[in-house]
């Protein structure tokens, strides 16, 4: 489309006040529009106004994925908001970054996606996460977590927090000390939280040494820990492996008692949390003494827990993702190791079970529910 002679003055006068405008506010793509427009003279073919018009709004929409007045944004890929852990851990998340400056609903969008969905979806949540445009994926919980974050293109920077397997084992991250990559965090040591589950199981019950563990892929690395620990002392630990969801557990705890099993150990997988309640109440129905990842099974009638304490991990992991929004690189960040922990016994569900508790386990709890 050519313009009439007539109008050329008037559009490259315009044109010129306009690039002024535009450079004094510093927007150089304006001057970039303003300089495909100068070959106007001579009968050369120009811009249309239509088009020259059409140019300068979307010189003047915000790039994709540029910082708009100071909003950071962090996504997050984790177990549901309602599971016990992310009830506790999430708010902590959001009260720290506000501390750190990143205040959500100000200076802070948080975008959160579910681990608990199944693959398909948890890697099309990190995409879309990407695809919103943002700075930091956060990869709370089991290794699918991390691998929908790393595998979301175009990459980001990801803030781990490792629940159920080693990142360093697993070739995520070169060594605790020196990540060398694009991924940092937090590594909970679950792996190593079985071993020492199994071995407080043990020292509460010395005479039930035939162990059942109940586990899924999801926590496949605490089951090989636990399975090592219990070759170290002699004891018998049978497998439950459960495979496709939702999972059979009352049909397990009907396995586990045709086998003889005396006491339990339950890993952990977001798979297990929802069914929490059931899985406790099922523990004391065939008297079977067990111990558990998280609070929450407690709380709900489980015997015994030993785990995180997600309070400390999580401040810990905004620390990053604050020092990640202002421009640190992940590879300059080593990683964290969880230094916190707590074991809490239920007496109401070891009287039910008609079983007494060492005093020993009792003087280590850190909290005993009567």
């Amino acid at each position: 489309m050519r313009l009439p002679a007539s109008s050329l003055p008037d559009l490259i006068r315009q044109s010129i006040l306009l690039r002024k405008k535009m450079d004094a506010w510093g927007i150089s793509a304006f001057t970039r529009v303003f300089d495909a427009l100068l070959p106007a003279h001579d009968g050369v073919k120009i811009l249309a106004r239509r088009e020259f018009i059409s140019l300068l709004a979307a010189a003047a929409l915000p790039r994709a994925g540029a910082a708009q007045d100071n909003i950071a944004r962090l996504g997050v890929i984790a177990p549901p908001l309602d599971f016990p852990g992310s009830r506790l851990a999430y708010p902590v998340l959001i009260e720290e970054l506000r501390k750190l400056g990143f205040a959500e609903g100000r200076t802070l969008v948080v975008d959160v996606r579910r681990v608990d969905e199944g693959v398909a979806k948890v890697f099309a949540g990190a995409n879309e996460l990407v695809a919103a445009h943002a700075n930091v994926l956060l990869a709370f919980g089991p290794e699918l977590a991390l691998q929908a974050a790393d595998a979301a293109r175009p990459p980001v920077p990801i803030v781990i927090l490792a629940n159920n397997y080693d990142p360093i084992a697993r070739g995520y991250v070169k060594s605790l000390a020196q990540p060398g990559g694009r991924v940092t965090g937090i590594v909970s040591r679950q792996p190593e939280l079985a071993a020492k589950q199994l071995a407080l199981l043990i020292e509460a019950f010395p005479d039930r040494t035939r162990v059942a563990a109940l586990w899924d892929s999801q926590s496949a690395d605490q089951f090989a820990a636990a399975e090592r620990a219990a070759q170290s002392i002699g004891v018998r630990l049978r497998s439950i492996k459960f495979e496709n969801p939702p999972y059979d557990f009352a049909g397990a705890f009907r396995a586990l008692e045709e086998d003889g099993a005396q006491s339990l150990l339950v890993l952990s997988s977001p798979l297990f949390v929802r069914y929490r309640e059931q899985i406790a109440a099922l523990a004391i129905q065939y008297r079977l003494p067990a111990i558990y990842i998280h609070r929450s099974y407690v709380e709900v009638g489980g015997l015994m827990s030993f785990g995180v304490d997600f309070v400390p991990m999580m401040r810990r992991a905004a620390s990053l993702i604050a020092k990640i929004l202002r421009g640190a690189q992940p590879a300059d960040l080593p990683l964290e190791q969880v230094d916190s922990f707590e074991f809490v016994v239920n007496l109401k569900t070891a009287r039910a079970m008609g079983m007494t508790l060492p005093t020993s386990i009792l003087l280590r709890a850190d909290e005993v529910i009567e």
